[in-house]
C-alpha cells in the first residue's frame, strides 16, 4: 500500500505524516514538538490499541512505536500492524530505552523496519526517519517495477532462467515455469525440460548447446516442445554467457518465450505469400523462386532442369456451365492429381539448400498453380528430355479419369508444354515463355497431348504475333476486300444472289480467310472486320444496282457475338441508308452451331432484323444440333445444306437421305434451301432431282472480285456458254410440286 502523501517518483513530501505512539506523555510531548519543528506532521497515540484503531481508518507515511508500553507494548503492536491489509510494508521505527541485542533482535522479528534508542538527539532521529522514508520509497518502486515486469513477462509468455557451472545448475523463474505450463510450486530441471523436446529435435539442440558453451557464444534458437498436458508449443530461447572476476565463464543467463502464436501467424503469412489459397499448391511467386534455385544448382552441378506448363482444355466451358464453385472444386481435384505425378515437396528453407546435402535441390520438385487453369511442374534434375516427357505422360494419364463435381461426371484434358534448361532458356522467364509456346502448339494440334519446345514452334508463334499486329492495321490501310460467290438458280440459269467472302490483300499476297479469320475470332478483331464487311457489302450492292440493275441480296457471314449487340439493327440501318439501298439488300448468315450456342441472346436481334426486312440464313445446316421447335418459331428465311453432305451425293445413299430430309424440312417450314459446295454436274443433277434448284459452288464460279463477277455475268451467264447451263437445259427433270417455286419458298 502506497501512503497517499508519498510520491514515489518525486522527492519526499515537505511534511511526512507520522504516527507517534508512547504511553509516557512527557516523552510523547517532547518528541512530537521536536519532530514538528523538523518538518513532520505528527499524530499522537498513547497506546497500542489506540494506534491500531486510528490506522484502521488512516494511513501514515511512517510509524514510531515505543517498545515498552502497558497492556499492548510496541512489539505486539507491530506484530498486529503487519497483519492489517495495506500495512505490510509501512516503515516502522521502534523507540526503546533498552540498548541490548535481545530487544533489537525482537524488534526485527516482529517486523520493525529499524530501531532507535531514546535520547534527546532529535536531529539524528529526524534524519533516521527520512532515511526510512527514502528506503521505503525505493523499495516500493522496486516492488512496482518487479510487478510490472512480472506482468509484462506473463503477457509476453516470457520468463528468465539461469545455468551455473558446478553448484546451482539450471533454475527457472516463476514466469519461466508458466511458459512450460507449470505453477510456482512446481520444479523443472534441465533433464525434465529436454524430455519435452521431440527426440528428432533433441539431438540437434544438444549439439548446438555444446558448441555454444565451448565457444562462450550467444545462444539464440527456437525449440519445439510438447508440454505435460500434451500441447505443442514453440519456445524461443536467448542466453548470454556470464564471467567471474577472473574472466572465466561461470554460466549463462537468458530468457524463454512462448512464440507459438507468432510462429503460427508467420507460417500463415508465409503460406499466403507462397501458396495458392484454393489448391494449397505453390503459387507463381514460390514457383519462380524454386525455379531460380533449381537453375542455380543446375549451373553448378551440370545437370538439366525441366519445366512443364499444364493448361486445362476447355475449362471455361465447365466454369460457365456449372458455375464458379464447381470450377473451384475441379481445380482442387486437378491440383491433387497433378501433385501425385511428381515428388512434390511443400517445404523449402530459403537460403539453406547447400547445408542439407549435395542433392538438396531435389526438394524443390513440385507442382504449382501459375494462375487460372494453368499449372506448372518443376523438375529440378532430369537426365534428358525423355524424363520430362514421362512426367508429362503421367499428367495426361492422371487427367483421363472422370471427375465428379456438382453431382455430375466431367472429363477434362490438358495440354502440356515442355521446356528444358539450359537448351530452351537460361532464365525462368525464358523457360516459362518457351513452355507456353509449346503448350499453345499442342492446343493448335487438337489438345490433350504434350510437346517439347523447339525454335520452329517459336517461329510460328512470332508469325502469329506479326499476323495479329498486321491484322489490326488492315482495316485502316484498306487491305481488306470482299470476293463474291454467286448463288445460282439452275432451273432458270440465272444468279439470284451472292455471298460475300472476306479476303486480305497483304502486300502482293492474298491471304485466305482460313488463315486470319480464326485469329480474328480469338483476338476479338472479328467484330470490326464484320462491321466493315457490312458497310462494304451495302456499297457494292449500290454499285451493281447502278451497273446492271442488281436487286438481289448480298449475304454477309456474321459471328454470333455480333448478334448479341443491341445496336446491330441500327448499324445495318446506317450502312444501307448511307448508300441508298433497301434493307433486303443485306442478308445475314450465322452458322447453325453459333446459333444454338447462344440462342437466347441471339433471338431478340433476329426478330428486330426480321422486322426491318433483313433476312437470316442458317449456314452449314445439318452439322449442328438444332431443335426443330426453335426452327418453327425463329424468323429464318433460308437454310444452306453443308458441303459435307453435297460432296457424297450420288455416291452414298446416306448423303442423299440427309439432303432429302433437309429439303423436306425447309419445304414444310416455308424456307428457301441452298446447296453449298457444288463442284460437279452429277451433284447438280442429283440436287435438282431432289428438289433443290438454288446452288453455290466451284461448278458455277469461284469467289470473284466485284469487277470479275460482272464480267462473269456478261461473258458466261448471259450468253449461256457454261457447261452447267447446257446440262440444266438438256437434262430431263422430274416435275416438282406445283406449289414449290425455284429457290425453295412457298408461293
Amino acid at each position: 500500500m502506497i501512503p497517499s502523501s508519498l510520491t514515489p517518483d518525486g522527492d519526499l513530501p515537505e511534511q511526512p505524516r507520522l504516527l507517534l505512539v508512547d504511553d509516557d506523555e512527557v516523552n510523547l510531548l517532547l518528541t512530537a514538538i521536536a519532530l514538528r519543528e523538523r518538518g513532520f506532521d505528527i499524530t499522537e497515540a498513547t497506546g497500542g490499541e489506540q494506534a491500531l484503531r486510528m490506522m484502521a481508518e488512516w494511513s501514515p507515511d511512517v510509524v514510531v512505536l515505543d517498545a515498552m508500553m502497558p497492556e499492548l507494548d510496541g512489539f505486539e503492536t507491530c506484530t498486529r500492524l503487519r497483519t492489517m491489509p495495506g500495512f505490510e510494508s509501512t516503515p516502522v521505527l521502534m523507540l526503546t530505552g533498552l540498548d541490548d541485542e535481545a530487544s533489537i533482535t525482537r524488534a526485527y522479528q516482529v517486523g520493525a523496519t529499524d530501531f532507535f534508542v531514546k535520547s534527546t538527539q532529535w536531529s539524528l532521529l529526524a534524519g533516521r526517519l527520512r532515511y526510512l522514508l527514502r528506503s521505503s520509497r525505493t523499495r516500493i518502486e522496486l516492488e512496482r517495477s518487479k510487478a510490472r515486469l512480472a506482468r509484462a513477462q506473463d503477457l509476453a509468455r516470457m520468463g528468465s532462467f539461469e545455468w551455473r557451472r558446478g553448484l546451482g545448475g539450471f533454475t527457472l523463474a516463476a514466469e519461466a515455469l508458466r511458459v512450460f505450463g507449470l505453477g510456482n510450486q512446481d520444479s523443472l530441471d534441465f533433464i525434465g525440460a529436454m524430455r519435452m523436446v521431440p527426440r528428432e529435435d533433441r539431438k540437434l539442440f544438444l549439439h548446438l548447446l555444446r558448441d555454444v558453451i565451448a565457444h562462450n557464444s550467444v545462444l539464440v534458437t527456437d525449440l519445439a516442445v510438447t508440454l505435460l498436458d500434451g500441447r505443442q508449443r514453440v519456445i524461443h530461447i536467448e542466453a548470454e554467457p556470464e564471467f567471474n572476476e577472473q574472466g572465466n565463464a561461470s554460466g549463462y543467463t537468458g530468457v524463454l518465450q512462448d512464440v507459438t502464436d507468432r510462429r503460427m501467424a508467420e507460417d500463415r503469412i508465409r503460406q499466403l505469400a507462397n501458396f495458392d489459397a484454393l489448391t494449397g499448391l505453390p503459387n507463381r511467386r514460390q514457383l519462380i523462386w524454386r525455379t531460380e534455385r533449381a537453375i542455380e544448382q543446375a549451373r553448378r552441378m551440370g545437370h538439366e532442369v525441366g519445366l512443364l506448363l499444364i493448361d486445362l482444355d476447355r475449362f471455361k466451358v465447365i466454369n460457365d456451365t456449372l458455375g464458379h464453385a464447381a470450377g473451384d472444386e475441379l481445380l482442387i481435384e486437378v491440383g491433387r492429381r497433378l501433385r501425385a505425378c511428381v515428388r512434390h515437396s511443400d517445404q523449402v528453407i530459403e537460403g539453406m539448400l547447400e547445408s542439407v546435402g549435395g542433392r538438396s535441390h531435389r526438394t524443390l520438385e513440385a507442382v504449382g498453380r501459375l494462375g487460372g487453369d494453368e499449372f506448372v511442374a518443376l523438375l529440378p534434375e532430369v537426365a534428358d528430355e525423355r524424363d520430362a516427357e514421362r512426367v508429362a505422360e503421367r499428367v495426361l494419364e492422371a487427367m483421363r479419369e472422370p471427375i465428379f463435381i456438382a453431382g455430375q461426371e466431367c472429363f477434362v484434358t490438358a495440354s502440356v508444354g515442355i521446356a528444358i534448361f539450359p537448351r530452351d532458356g537460361a532464365t525462368v522467364a525464358d523457360l516459362l515463355r518457351n513452355s507456353d509456346v509449346a503448350m499453345y502448339a499442342v492446343k493448335g494440334q487438337g489438345r490433350n497431348a504434350s510437346a517439347l519446345y523447339s525454335p520452329q514452334l517459336a517461329g510460328r508463334g512470332r508469325e502469329n504475333l506479326e499476323l495479329e499486329s498486321a491484322l489490326h492495321k488492315a482495316i485502316e490501310r484498306g487491305e481488306l476486300v470482299l470476293h463474291y460467290q454467286p448463288k445460282i438458280d439452275v432451273r432458270g440459269a440465272r444468279m439470284v444472289g451472292v455471298e460475300a467472302l472476306m479476303r486480305w490483300q497483304r502486300g502482293n499476297t492474298l491471304v485466305p480467310p482460313g488463315e486470319f479469320i480464326p485469329l480474328a475470332e480469338e483476338t476479338g478483331l472479328i467484330v470490326p472486320l464484320s462491321e466493315w464487311a457490312l458497310r462494304e457489302a451495302a456499297r457494292q450492292a449500290k454499285v451493281w444496282q447502278l451497273n446492271f440493275g442488281f436487286s438481289d441480296s448480298i449475304a454477309v457471314n456474321l459471328p454470333n457475338r455480333l448478334f448479341e449487340r443491341s445496336d446491330l439493327v441500327e448499324h445495318i440501318h446506317q450502312c444501307v441508308s448511307a448508300y441508298g439501298v433497301p434493307h433486303r439488300a443485306i442478308q445475314l448468315e450465322i452458322t447453325e452451331t453459333g446459333l444454338m450456342k447462344d440462342l437466347q441472346n441471339v433471338i431478340p436481334s433476329l426478330h428486330r432484323l426480321n422486322e426491318v426486312g433483313v433476312e437470316i440464313s442458317i449456314d452449314d445446316f445439318g452439322t449442328g444440333y438444332s431443335s426443330l421447335a426453335y426452327l418453327t418459331t425463329l424468323p429464318i428465311s433460308e437454310l444452306k445444306i453443308d458441303r459435307s453432305f453435297v460432296r457424297d451425293l450420288g455416291i452414298t445413299p446416306q448423303s442423299s437421305a440427309v439432303v432429302t430430309a433437309i429439303i423436306a424440312l425447309a419445304r414444310s417450314l416455308g424456307l428457301r434451301v441452298v446447296a453449298e459446295g457444288v463442284e460437279t454436274l452429277r451433284q447438280m443433277e442429283v440436287l435438282h432431282r431432289l428438289g433443290c434448284s438454288v446452288m453455290q459452288g466451284f461448278l458455277f464460279s469461284r469467289p470473284l472480285p466485284p469487277d470479275d463477277l460482272e464480267r462473269w455475268i456478261t461473258q458466261t451467264v448471259l450468253p449461256r456458254k457454261a457447261p452447267w447451263i447446257t446440262q440444266a437445259e438438256t437434262q430431263s427433270l422430274e416435275p416438282l410440286p406445283p406449289t414449290f417455286r425455284p429457290g425453295g419458298a412457298l408461293r
